[in-house]
């Protein structure tokens, strides 16, 4: 299993390039960033730094959407990203979150995402593509290679990555939903006569290492409720859109009722004052929490229902904790479990 990280690009860039390069030196193999370009800095500027000063991580975002980017400009970008510094980028892709909302924006449509990501794609790997009834090609991108990932929930969504994208981002590590949304997208794929196996798994969520106390769990729990606000808005937005019955687990659905509202200015932050309606239970199974040896657990658990990658959110008070431990205690012992069993 690989292990990423996802940061935010909040000023100063230099912070994020440095974890970025620390990141690779303790073996992780991935860099996100969010991809909000009004709520932090532009995240495609610093991929190209952290490129230059690292030798081996994919960078990429987690992630873009097709409604505040050109679809060929984004292509443009990852294509000269790829020539300068060899193919090591990869595109997160869902229908918009806060770049959008925060201008007053919408989603867009499944339908739209699916022509973004063959736009993108084809466009990125040198091919040609019909776009606004014309044939397009970038004539100098025929080494460029890219996969698009689809980040989605809701069962429509599954079904349109599982036919259509190289990959799969689910936000969260309820072992539970994983199985069944990675069950969902593989058989949306294997419907499509694709095969399932093509496509790269990848749950993102935060860890955090703390010393095994009942107070250590408690301060983790408090720093990473956030996550269980953010992706109860993108469940919200589901319910809102399709019904109750959309078809979403109700170990999914059952925690928002208690949700009033979501402020995007403190989105993906610790300190946010609209997340108490996320109980604790909830974050425990959304996020890893406790020491390393209830870390390496859950990652096992996770391996075996089909993660091929874990990418964690390091939005809390111990990012150089968190990586120092991951990469010097976590990522090793991950390793070896791989290697035992080749």
């Amino acid at each position: 299993m690989d292990i990423g990280v996802v940061l935010q690009t909040t000023p100063p860039a230099s912070r994020t390039i440095d974890l970025a390069r620390r990141a690779e030196t303790y073996g992780f193999s991935h860099v996100w960033t969010f991809d909000s370009h009004i709520l932090w800095q532009e995240p495609y500027v610093i991929y190209s730094q952290i490129l230059a000063e690292t030798r081996n991580v994919v960078v990429g975002p987690m992630v873009t959407n097709p409604a505040t980017r050109d679809w060929t400009v984004t292509a443009s970008t990852y294509a000269t990203l790829n020539e300068m510094y060899g193919n090591r980028t990869v595109c997160g892709i869902g229908r918009g979150d806060s770049a959008v909302r925060v201008t007053n924006g919408k989603p867009t449509t499944l339908a739209t995402m699916r022509e973004s990501v063959h736009v993108i794609r084809e466009l990125a790997n040198g091919r040609g593509v019909e776009y606004n009834d014309s044939t397009i090609t970038l004539p100098w991108a025929s080494r460029s290679r890219l996969e698009v990932w689809g980040a989605g929930y809701g069962p429509k969504a599954l079904k349109m990555i599982g036919e259509t994208c190289d990959g799969f981002i689910l936000q969260l590590a309820d072992p539970q939903l994983v199985a069944w949304m990675i069950d969902a997208v593989k058989s949306a794929a294997s419907d499509a006569g694709r095969d399932p196996d093509d496509l790269t798994m990848c749950i993102a969520a935060p860890a955090y290492v703390t010393d095994g106390s009942d107070a250590g769990l408690e301060h983790a729990r408090n720093q990473t409720r956030w996550f269980g606000g953010m992706v109860g808005n993108h469940v919200a937005d589901i319910v809102d859109r399709y019904g109750a019955d959309a078809g979403v687990p109700q170990a999914l659905t059952d925690y928002i009722k208690g949700r009033q509202a979501y402020d995007y200015n403190q989105h993906g932050s610790a300190s946010s004052e609209h997340v108490d309606f996320v109980p604790d239970d909830v974050i425990d199974r959304f996020c890893l929490l406790g020491p390393v040896e209830s870390q390496i657990e859950r990652l096992n658990e996770l391996k075996s229902l089909g993660v091929d990658q874990f990418a964690i959110y390091l939005q809390h008070d111990a990012k150089d904790h968190t990586l120092a431990q991951y990469g010097e205690k976590v990522i090793p012992v991950m390793t070896e479990h791989a290697l035992a069993k080749q």
